[in-house]
Order: structure tokens, then sequence, then C-alpha cells
């Protein structure tokens, strides 16, 4: 492989179409699919669908562990997993075709079993020192929040042994799991909009945004240059907000029918990397995520390009 992927709170992904929903009533439809999800077997996913080989790396428990190795089988994904003794959430989406609304509910995770951080570091180490193949540089993407109970240190680790190692780093992660994980210097960061300010406290209402754009623009161009990254800043169909360097500049986002937003951040995610691993330049690389999170958008499925 040469994509190692890795997200602690795993989901399984509950999709429901309806020609329109009524509140405070029954809603019924025979529209309906279940998948594997979360952010990093999103990316993972899509990354397959891209001829890449990529290992999602996670932690798995309770009674619907065997259905996520099954849908994981199915979809042809390559896991490594550790017990944590937590039952896995379910999220769901609920698309109403009446208004093109696209609504998600998240249950919030089950704190982790004692041991299960020890367990997860010493197989990624194990993976860094013999699980991806010798090429001219593996990629890590570490995407979305963790489950309960982890410290606040697991994910800065991870980014740090592995610029020790030599792997390209693509962080979609905020809070202080982010900013901890800065002073490894990854190579991208690409958390969206309103994750970034809530992050850096610069605030997320439109008014707000509006007023503190020069603080925003001179943040993200400050927080390149120390810690040597590339930003890209997602926001749904809005311009994305990217700094290379000393390089501060939007792009428009191409207007797209969306039947499923879900996941469309994850797919970015994915084909920015895919691209990178190929050698093309960061401008390529970012048309070729907004590619896949156009495809992602069209279908029903979540986190996928076909």
């Amino acid at each position: 492989m040469s994509f190692l992927t890795v997200c602690l709170n795993p989901t399984i992904q509950k999709t429901l179409r309806f020609p329109s929903v009524i509140s405070s009533a029954v809603n019924r439809t025979a529209v309906h699919r279940l998948d594997v999800s979360g952010k990093g077997i999103n990316v993972t996913r899509v990354l397959n669908q891209l001829g890449k080989k990529a290992v999602h790396l996670t932690q798995l428990g309770g009674e619907f562990c065997p259905l996520f190795l099954s849908l994981c089988e199915q979809d042809g994904l390559s896991v490594e997993w550790v017990e944590s003794n937590s039952e896995i959430r379910f999220c769901y989406t609920v698309l109403n075709e009446s208004d093109n609304s696209v609504t998600e509910m998240v249950e919030e995770s089950h704190p982790v079993g004692a041991g299960t951080e020890e367990r997860l570091l010493e197989r990624y180490d194990n993976i860094l020192r013999n699980g991806l193949k010798s090429c001219s540089q593996n990629t890590l993407i570490i995407s979305g929040t963790k489950a309960a109970e982890f410290s606040d240190s697991v994910i800065p680790m991870m980014v740090c042994k592995a610029k020790e190692k030599g792997l390209r780093v693509i962080l979609d992660i905020k809070g202080s799991d982010l900013i901890e994980s800065l002073k490894y210097e990854p190579d991208v960061i690409k958390p969206n909009l309103e994750e970034f300010l809530q992050t850096f406290g610069i605030g997320t209402d439109e008014t707000r945004i509006n007023a503190d754009y020069d603080d925003l623009r001179g943040l993200v161009l400050e927080l390149a240059q120390k810690h040597k990254c590339r930003i890209v800043l997602t926001n749904a169909n809005k311009k994305i907000i990217t700094v290379e360097k000393n390089s501060y500049f939007e792009i428009d986002v191409p207007v797209v029918n969306t039947v499923n937003s879900t996941g469309c951040g994850d797919t970015f995610t994915a084909g920015l990397a895919a691209a990178l691993e190929d050698g093309l330049d960061f401008t390529a690389a970012i048309n070729e995520g907004m590619r896949c999170g156009a495809l992602n958008a069209g279908l029903e499925r979540p986190g996928a390009i076909r």
C-alpha cells in the first residue's frame, strides 16, 4: 500500500430518501441503504475507486463489529483494527426530494475501553515499520474526530512518527488535535472553513466571518509559513480558500446537482491525496479533489465516486 488512512470514530451510515418529510408525523420510505462510513472509511473507499492501494486503521468493538467488517469486505476495503470494547455508532442521512435538503443526524461515539490506545499505537507502529510499500513517498491521512477516552496526544503522536518516517501527511481534523499536530509540520491541512474558524477562535456566523476576513487571510498565511504546510479550507459549494507557501488564493466551486452531500469533503480529500501522489501540482490536485467531490454529490451513496 502507499496510503494509510486513520479515523478513530468508526460509523455505520443509514441513508433514507423520502419524496417529502412531514414534521411530527410518521414518514415511510422504501428507498434506503446501509454503508460502512466515517471520514476515514470514506477516504479509503474513494482512494480504492481511484485505483490506489490504501489500508484503513481504526478501533472497533461491540455487537456491530461483524457488520462493519462485512460491509468493508463488500466494498473491498483493507482494514486494520484493534479491539476497543466500544459499540460502533450509527449516523443517519435523510434526503428530502421535495426541497432537495440533506439532513444528517449523528450519534456521539461511545468511550473506548482501557488499553485501546496502546493497542492502536502498537498496530500503527507495525504498519509504519512493515506495511508500507517501498515508493518515493507514502501518505498518511488522518480524518475526523476521535472517540471518547483517547488521549489528546494520540493523533499528534501519529503525525510525529509519520513525519519521522518521511511520509506525506494530510490532516482533515480540528480543535486541539489539529493545533498540537501543526508543530510536526504536516504537509497539508484540510478542515472545512467552519472547523478552522472554531479551532482558531475567529467565529462562524457570516457577519463575523466577513468582518474578520482580513484576520482569516492573515492567519492562514501565518500558519502556512510557520508550520511549512499547505492549507485547504473547503466551504460546501462556496469558494475554497488555499495557501501554498506565501500565496493565498481562492478557487470557485462549480455548481453541481446535489443528491447527497454526505462525504463530499472526504471524497475531496481522497482526490487531492491521489493527485499529489501522481505528481500533480497543488492547484491541479485541488481541482481533482473538486472533481471527486462533485461526483460524490451526484450519488445517493455517501463517500463514493461510483
